[in-house]
């Protein structure tokens, strides 16, 4: 939830960006046009200037480096920005962008909160496709099953499917392959030599 008081709607921005590490971020916040002549800031919640390093305009420096941090004012369209270079794990949190009002502005008794703007900063790793190796000659193959859901089915059932071809196949071999003497034909050898032979004997009762 963004620290909200009256007044603060005067300047906005994203409540959250993300960034790589490594890489830089850019974040940019608007303000009214009353705070043109303002000095703009960015500072780590909850911004105590003893723990917490303020990087802050000032008067005709329309741009400020302090380390890794540019901030920098666009008068012309109410916009100041600040970029977080060479990002690390420990950028990741809560900051502020605000213009400092203190004593400042026409009408202020006392010390008044400045208006600001949170902002969450995200931190990711690498993207596994920048930080993977690959092996000269020798690409990679893409898989057969890459693509939309029936094409992956087709080449899974495929092995299925051959099998009962095969099984068919082996089931014709031994069909024409079969040996001709059936049980109806023995039978019907047995029946014609009941019958006497004239002219030498059955097989069954030809003599040893």
């Amino acid at each position: 939830m963004n620290l909200c008081f009256p007044g603060c709607l005067t300047v906005s921005g994203p409540s959250t960006v993300m960034g790589t590490m490594g890489e830089s971020l850019s974040v940019q916040c608007q303000y009214e046009e009353k705070y043109k002549t303002f000095n703009k800031y960015w500072c780590r919640q909850p911004c105590l200037p003893i723990w917490h390093e303020m990087v802050e305009t000032r008067g005709s420096e329309r741009m400020v480096r302090s380390d890794r941090v540019v901030i920098t004012d666009h008068p012309g369209d109410l916009t100041f920005t600040v970029t977080l270079e060479n990002l690390t794990a420990d950028d990741a949190g809560k900051y502020r962008c605000g213009i400092a009002t203190i004593l400042q502005e026409d009408g202020l008794s006392g010390f008044l909160p400045d208006p600001f703007f949170q902002v969450q900063v995200l931190v990711s790793s690498a993207s596994s496709t920048e930080n993977s190796v690959k092996t000269p000659g020798s690409p990679t193959r893409p898989s057969q099953c890459e693509g939309s859901l029936p094409s992956c089915a087709y080449f899974l059932l495929l092995p299925l499917l051959k099998v009962p071809l095969l099984l068919s196949i082996l089931g014709a071999i031994l069909w024409v392959n079969r040996p001709w003497g059936t049980p109806w034909t023995e039978s019907m050898n047995r029946r014609t030599c009941h019958t006497p032979c004239p002219l030498e004997p059955c097989p069954e009762t030809q003599p040893l």
